[in-house]
């Protein structure tokens, strides 16, 4: 655990750098799964992090994804948000993507003077200054650190719920078209927990 973090120096010029001003870094993760919510964290970056360590959470080993969301959430002002199925297939995955920042960021026991984003699309927040960034996970700490969060709370939901649905093989797969997962749902059917309105799903109703 303590090679993630910061000596006191460090800490110190961290502080001191971000002092004027709360930056919170926002990911999403499940856009491209065929089941269950889309899971999106907001997260400001405060202290004792080496923020060196920090990537897009699927360059990340699942036991440095565990490891570095308890240091975030233990050294960090963080939310998740999530939209779930009915509301994917009801506006679309871009849009319930968006919702699902929209619901972490409210969710902040702090606000943020800034916000940024992964990707090229914000969601529409009166109040609240969002800046898109393009692979902002590779690139904004504060990004991959909702970025991770993000995942392993997706995950554990995903593995949770495949206790329940064992032939689909959701603890390996999470949710995306795998060969295995793809044949589950022909042979099997299509659960509640499946977005219907996906690719290949809404070619097997």
């Amino acid at each position: 655990m303590g090679r993630f973090e910061r000596n006191k120096k460090q800490n110190s010029r961290f502080k001191y750098k971000n002092i004027m001003r709360i930056v919170a870094g926002v990911d999403e993760v499940g856009r491209g799964s065929l089941i269950g919510p889309v899971y999106a964290a907001a997260v400001i970056l405060n202290k004792s992090i080496d923020v060196s360590f920090l990537k897009d959470s699927k360059k990340l080993k699942k036991n440095e994804r565990e490891i570095l969301s308890k240091l975030i959430k233990r050294n960090s002002v963080w939310a998740i948000g999530r939209a779930s199925v009915k509301e994917i297939e009801k506006m679309n995955i871009l849009n319930a993507s968006l919702l699902a920042m929209e619901r972490a960021l409210r969710k902040l026991k702090k606000k943020p003077t800034l916000v940024l984003i992964d990707g090229n699309k914000i969601p529409l927040m009166k109040n609240y200054k969002l800046i898109p960034i393009i692979k902002g996970d590779t690139k904004i700490p504060s990004i991959s650190a909702a970025s991770i969060i993000a995942k392993v709370s997706r995950d554990k939901q995903i593995t949770k719920l495949s206790e329940k649905f064992k032939d689909y093989d959701w603890d390996k797969n999470f949710g995306y078209g795998t060969k295995h997962h793809l044949k589950a749902i022909r042979n099997l059917g299509i659960t509640s927990h499946h977005r219907r309105t996906f690719s290949p799903i809404n070619k097997m109703k």
